[in-house]
Formats: structure tokens, sequence, C-alpha cells
């Protein structure tokens, strides 16, 4: 996040999950906030699609994408033959699966709400057993030694994460638009139809998933991102038509597209 121009200067506050931030930032307790949206590896993080989606009307007003690199961290003295059980992000595990099979096999995997959560929390236990996985920093935070690095499956291993407020970035002429759709029932040509309003104006989605709507059994709503940003001409004509054919369409943000590190 320091990487960002709209954080210098800014205070750092951690919170303990994705759905804290967004509320945090929809009170006004905090001018922004930071959350991960999508890894490489494990693809979209849905605990932040679903607080965007289903929560209070914030703006994705930036991104990011950063290389994350994993460690193993123990407590002092401790050792990798040692450790029976590891604490993290269920993301964060998932992004270690192939490594952890080869390397601690009988381990027992523990879900933290955050990487940085694992680490204070073994920090805290003491227990030459426990280890957490996280970022080598957090471990020299907490006085964690670094019993592993790099332990991520993929070298490439990146997340790209998205700043959060109150009011839509101005358009810079490289930019993002993210939206989600919501259908009234599902019949068939529904998703077609959307697709349309977006191939007919020449714009390039960049990204297409489904969710559930937490309604019923089989009601998907569609998450779309794609080139432009909401007040330009093409984007925001389709946008305009979607919602006199669709039964919601909620514009997550528009916002400078990020490059990739590796690009």
């Amino acid at each position: 996040m320091l990487s960002l121009p709209q954080a210098e200067g800014a205070e750092l506050v951690p919170l303990g999950t994705v759905p804290d931030v967004v509320d945090a930032v929809a009170l006004g307790e905090a001018a922004a906030g930071l959350v991960p949206i999508e890894n490489s590896i494990e693809g979209s993080v849905n605990i932040t699609l679903d607080a965007l989606a289903f929560g209070d009307r914030i703006q994705i007003c930036a991104e990011v994408i950063r290389p994350i690199r994993h460690a193993i961290l123990g407590v002092a003295g401790t050792s990798l033959d040692l450790i029976t059980d590891i604490s993290s992000h269920p993301h964060a595990t998932a992004q270690c699966r192939e490594y952890l099979a080869r390397a601690v096999p009988s381990a027992r995997v523990h879900a933290a709400n955050s990487t940085a959560e694992a680490a204070r929390d073994v920090a805290a236990l003491g227990d030459l057993a426990w280890a957490a996985i996280g970022t080598e920093l957090a471990g020299k935070l907490y006085g964690l030694s670094v019993l592993a690095a790099d332990i991520e499956d993929r070298p490439e291993n990146a997340t790209r994460f998205v700043l959060l407020g109150k009011e839509r970035a101005a358009s810079t002429g490289a930019d993002k638009t993210s939206v989600v759709c919501f259908i009234e029932k599902d019949r068939p040509g529904s998703l077609l139809a959307i697709l349309h309003e977006f191939s007919d104006r020449q714009i390039n989605l960049t990204k297409l998933e489904s969710r559930p709507t937490k309604e019923r059994l089989g009601e998907y709503c569609f998450f779309i991102d794609m080139e432009g940003h909401a007040d330009e001409p093409p984007v925001q004509y389709a946008i305009e038509s979607l919602r006199t054919k669709i039964l919601e369409v909620k514009v997550l943000g528009s916002y400078p597209r990020a490059e990739h590190p590796g690009a």
C-alpha cells in the first residue's frame, strides 16, 4: 500500500478481516482501505468480492499488483522437523499446498483471519511445534525465525490488491472499471445479453466471474472487469443500457490500471 500515491503520509491501521476493512471505509472510520481481490495461483478472493457486491456502496479507487513471497515462521529454537501445526490464512496455505505436502506432510493446517494474525498468534503461543505461513516482514515484527523461505508453489505468485474509498477516481485514459451484474431470473441468453452490450461497443473485458447471490441455490451474479472509465461514453452507455435490461448493475469502481511487476 505504501507504494500508492494515495498512501503518502497515511497512518496505517491493521484490521482483522476484509469485511472489517470495508465497513471501516463505509462508516468513515478510515479514509481508505486496502484488500486483496485476486491471486495468480488461487484466483479471486471471494470474501472481497462478496463484501463489495453485497456491502455498503464504496468505490475501488486504485489497484496494485505485488509479488507474494511466503515463508514458514517459527519461534526461536524450533526447526522444520519439529513442526506439527501450521496456522495461516487459507488463501496463503493454498498458494503453498505442494510445498507443504513435500516438506511437512503430517502437519495440521489451521485457518487464521490473516497471515499477520497467524504470525502474531504463533509468537504469543511460544510453542516449538507451531509455525505460521506469512511474510518475512511479519516474522521480524513478531520476533519469529524464518524456517523456510519462498515456499509458494509458483515463483510468479502475485496478488492484486484494490484500494477502497468513497469517491470515484478521475479518468486517466488508462483505466479499468469493475461492475457486478444481477439478473432478475436465470433464463437462456442472460449472460450473452450482458456481454453483447460490451462487444457491440468494442469494450475489452479483462475478467468475468460468477458468484452465488446468496438468495437461492443456482442463482448467480456476474463480476466483470473492463478496460475504460465509467465516465467515458462507451462504458457509460453500456452500463446505462444494461440497467434497462437486467435487475441491477452496481459499479464497484473506475480506477487506473496497474501494470504487473513482471510485465
